[in-house]
């Protein structure tokens, strides 16, 4: 695993023991980020179930301006922030341990970019989707990228949320949703 652009360009990064995370392949990743290349200058980011948080520091080494990482395993906590020392993005992170959903309930802040790569096997992430919309901590015009097994699709959503495209890389789908401007309520 490594940073693939940006500042920490070809920066190797620390990787799981065992089977409980499963990192996003760097094709699948690569695709990921020259889907959303111009949504990431400047931006605050939000990679939820961060796993090793290589999603998160791609974002950062490609120029958002901030990214909280957040996962309920204590051993992926810890090799985030590993990650993170080795990239040099100290001042520009934050580390939480804790499960998705109570995040999502308690979050007091507003996203321009949410990842979602949580377990595929799992209903995770059609209830975050759910949750994020409904608590509206997505900005005005921000995205979220989830990455699935191809199978999966987006649960109707309600405006200002709107389902966008789908990419497949085999058995991998990654959906691009967005939230839109002000709308008259």
């Amino acid at each position: 695993m490594r940073i693939i652009s940006g500042t920490a360009r070809g920066r190797k990064l620390k990787e799981p023991q065992g089977k409980d995370t499963r990192p996003t392949t760097d094709k699948v990743k690569e695709s990921l980020f020259n889907i959303i290349q111009f949504e990431l200058e400047g931006r605050r980011v939000l990679d939820l179930f961060a796993g090793t948080g290589q999603l998160g520091l791609e974002a950062l080494s490609r120029g958002a301006e901030h990214c909280t990482f957040v996962d309920q395993r204590r051993e992926s906590v810890t090799l985030v922030k590993e990650n993170i020392k080795l990239c040099r993005f100290e001042e520009r992170s934050q580390v939480v341990l804790g499960e998705a959903q109570t995040f999502l309930r308690s979050c007091r802040e507003r996203f321009d970019v949410i990842l979602l790569d949580p377990p595929y096997q799992t209903n995770l992430l059609e209830q975050c989707v759910e949750k994020i919309a409904r608590f509206d901590i997505l900005r005005e015009h921000g995205i979220i990228v989830c990455e699935s097994g191809a199978e999966w699709t987006v649960p109707p959503m309600t405006l200002p949320y709107e389902t966008g495209r789908e990419y497949r890389y085999g058995q991998i789908k990654l959906t691009v949703c967005r939230r839109a401007g002000s709308v008259a309520r």
